[in-house]
């Protein structure tokens, strides 16, 4: 099976998002992309996660045209391009529905430095991306405009959109984005609006994440 691991990570993080209430139905999708041949597995349209098997996974180039696969892509394929061809220093992106982040959304706001966490993106804001119909080029360009080097973006009464080196990072960032958005809108549910960190605050949580956690291996 062409890019076997890549769809392999298709389908077991497809079952994440919905285990980790990311997602409803069948909404959202995940994408891997192998550095080796730019090839790019992706979710299929409009089936239920725990249905999705490796198999159902879709491979295409970076043109979209499909290279493996008897599944119709996910809707959001233009999306996932476009990020790929800006960020090739990305190599996974996973779109959640989650419902904070996507509150968030509907009230067309960014999430702003209101936690160290935020600073998982890469930038001091997660910004959101004007409203465009979903599945469309005018959606992808402006997710890709607005996030502009974010490794997030939120996308207007739609979602969130979460890039990341692999796979795990990709999933990780959108799981603290949707913990972030849960406590800034508690907060503005309490009649206030959080404390921003300072960009020199923000600047060291960046810098303190590149040392976090273990050492990758060599491989």
């Amino acid at each position: 099976m062409l890019l076997e691991r890549e769809r392999c990570l298709v389908a077991q993080f497809g079952r994440e998002l919905v285990r980790a209430g990311l997602t409803a139905g069948t909404g959202g999708n995940l994408s891997v992309r192998d550095p080796a041949t730019g090839y790019i597995a992706v979710s299929p349209s409009g089936m239920g996660y725990d249905a999705v098997t490796a198999a159902d996974a879709v491979v295409v180039a970076p043109d979209g045209s499909v290279v493996d696969g008897t599944r119709r892509p996910t809707s959001e394929l233009a999306m996932h391009l476009g990020f790929y061809a800006a960020r090739p220093d990305r190599h996974a992106a996973v779109h959640t529905h989650s419902p904070a982040a996507t509150a968030l959304a509907c009230l067309r706001r960014p999430l702003p430095a209101m936690s160290y966490l935020v600073a998982l993106s890469g930038r001091d804001t997660v910004p959101c991306a004007p409203y465009a119909d979903f599945g469309s080029q005018a959606l992808a360009d402006a997710a890709v405009r607005t996030a502009d080097g974010c490794d997030a973006v939120l996308l207007a009464s739609h979602g969130l959109l979460c890039l990341g080196a692999d796979m795990d990072a990709a999933f990780q960032l959108a799981v603290q984005l949707e913990f972030c958005a849960d406590v800034y809108l508690r907060c503005l549910a309490a009649g206030a609006e959080p404390a921003p960190l300072t960009k020199e605050q923000m600047r060291r949580a960046r810098e303190r994440f590149g040392r976090y956690g273990q050492p990758k291996k060599e491989t």
